[in-house]
């Protein structure tokens, strides 16, 4: 009984171990495979991210020879992150290619320029005042090459390269020096992956005409006729006259005769970076003859009577000026020598008491001698708010802050007051059908509904309202209120 427990027993045992011995089966190995992520989205696994590279870099072979550059790279906002996992379902390359091929563009090495431009000087702190652009290219030569060329369109080649190589001409009795010459943007510069349906300048001509032109440039083409001006050809087309040299090289300047069927380039300027030249400046101004009226109670009104014809005189102005993309938005006076006093102009007027009636004939200027004129009566893009605009009257400049201004005919000061734009101004009406208005005073001299004789000082040069520099604003309207002319032509 006891042999046949044991051998029982023994029996069992073997049974056990046989069954437990060849049921066990080895737990299987996780794999290690890539979770690809397109702007945080799964798009599936992979596994080898080397091989999704190489397979990038293989179909974008049209963007190589586009672009000349011996690697394609993913898209951004591409991960791949690696991934353990006892799951065996994986995707194919060229089926996560086809995922981010429809979602996002490939991407080339590259440098992206943030161009950041203040867009209102009185209030840079404010956020919504500051615009930022990109600007890519393959090779920083490209935008350092297309800047310098924009440089020397708007200071002039042979200037800068004078300039560039310290070799300017001494200023011994007139002439021009460029102080300095910088770019007022903040621009920096990264290296990155740039997509490839991003615009990308590979050469320096072309990015430098958009930096000139802006994106929606608009060329049409204008046939001169007879009796055509450079600067009446300009004004007719809505461009300012340097904007007309600009676009047609062979001008050199807005005294260059032009010929009946020559054909200009119109095209409206929209730079995208600000080149700023700053200059010390020595030149012979005319200074105007001043009108003097005599009073006679023996002439009737209105039979006025030259007895001396004036004369201008003549300056050496030397003066600081700050020129943005070639238009002046500040001068600096520095000094002036007087060459030749002017001789005054004499009428005799009837009657001697003055009256608020204007001469229709004979207009006063509305500052002192060593003016510039900074802006005439031109189309052009607005210095501080960029809109494209008729410049309505004269911006005088070079007098100096403070300096005085003048009634230019008689009349009665119909307003005195502060605007946002013209800041202090002055508005007289001359009861002949003519009304004047001068902006941007320091200060105002007249009330409302006083009477004014020409050249009485009704206010001083200032910078108040939309200014960048001191100067007087000059409008004359005609036959109504802001019913502009060209100042000019009454003079």
């Amino acid at each position: 009984m006891k042999k046949f427990s044991i051998g029982f027993m023994v029996a069992l045992t073997l049974v056990g171990v046989f069954v437990l011995g060849f049921g066990y089966k080895t737990a299987p190995e996780p794999n290690n495979y890539y979770e690809v992520y397109l702007n945080d989205e799964s798009l599936g696994t992979i596994r080898s991210e080397k091989e999704l590279e190489d397979y990038i870099d293989e179909n974008g072979a049209y963007y190589k020879n586009k672009f000349d550059v011996d690697k394609v790279y993913s898209p951004k906002g591409l991960q791949v992150r690696k991934l353990t996992t006892y799951s065996g379902n994986v995707s194919s390359v060229s089926e996560i290619y086809k995922k981010i091929s429809k979602e996002e563009p490939l991407t080339i090495k590259g440098y992206e320029f943030i161009i950041k431009k203040q867009t209102d000087e009185k209030n840079a702190e404010a956020e919504d005042t500051v615009t930022t652009q990109s600007i890519y290219v393959l090779d920083k030569s490209v935008f350092k090459d297309a800047v310098t060329t924009l440089i020397k369109t708007f200071v002039g080649a042979d200037a800068y390269q004078a300039y560039i190589d310290d070799n300017q001409v001494k200023i011994e009795t007139t002439g021009e020096n460029i102080e300095d010459v910088y770019v007022s943007e903040d621009i920096t510069v990264r290296e990155t992956n740039i997509p490839v349906n991003e615009t990308i300048y590979t050469d320096a001509t072309e990015l430098a005409n958009y930096l000139l032109y802006g994106k929606d440039q608009t060329a049409t083409e204008y046939t001169v006729q007879a009796g055509d001006t450079i600067e009446n050809v300009a004004f007719n087309n809505k461009i300012s006259p340097e904007e007309l040299l600009l676009s047609n090289t062979a001008l050199t300047s807005t005294t260059n005769l032009l010929y009946p069927g020559q054909k200009l380039k119109i095209v409206e300027t929209n730079p995208q970076i600000s080149v700023v030249e700053e200059s010390y400046v020595v030149e012979d101004i005319e200074s105007q003859y001043t009108t003097e009226e005599r009073y006679d109670d023996n002439t009737v009104i209105g039979q006025d009577k030259v007895i001396q014809e004036g004369e201008n005189g003549l300056e050496r102005v030397s003066q600081k000026v700050r020129k943005v993309n070639g238009i002046i938005n500040y001068v600096d006076p520095q000094g002036k020598t007087v060459l030749k006093e002017p001789v005054s102009r004499i009428i005799v007027k009837g009657n001697k008491y003055i009256p608020d009636v204007g001469s229709t004939t004979s207009w006063g200027w509305p500052t002192d001698s060593g003016w510039t004129l900074s802006s005439g009566y031109v189309w052009r893009t607005n210095p501080v708010t960029g809109k494209r605009e008729l410049h309505g009257g004269l911006d005088i400049s070079g007098t100096g802050y403070g300096s005085k201004i003048y009634a230019t005919n008689n009349g009665r000061v119909k307003e005195a007051s502060y605007h946002y734009s013209y800041g202090n101004h002055v508005i007289i009406d001359h009861n002949n059908g003519y009304l004047t208005l001068y902006a941007h005073m320091s200060r105002i001299n007249v009330k409302v509904g006083q009477v004014v004789a020409r050249g009485d000082v009704i206010g001083y040069v200032g910078m108040t309202g939309t200014a960048t520099g001191p100067h007087v604003h000059y409008e004359i309207w005609k036959g109504c209120d802001y019913c502009r002319i060209n100042p000019m032509s009454m003079y």
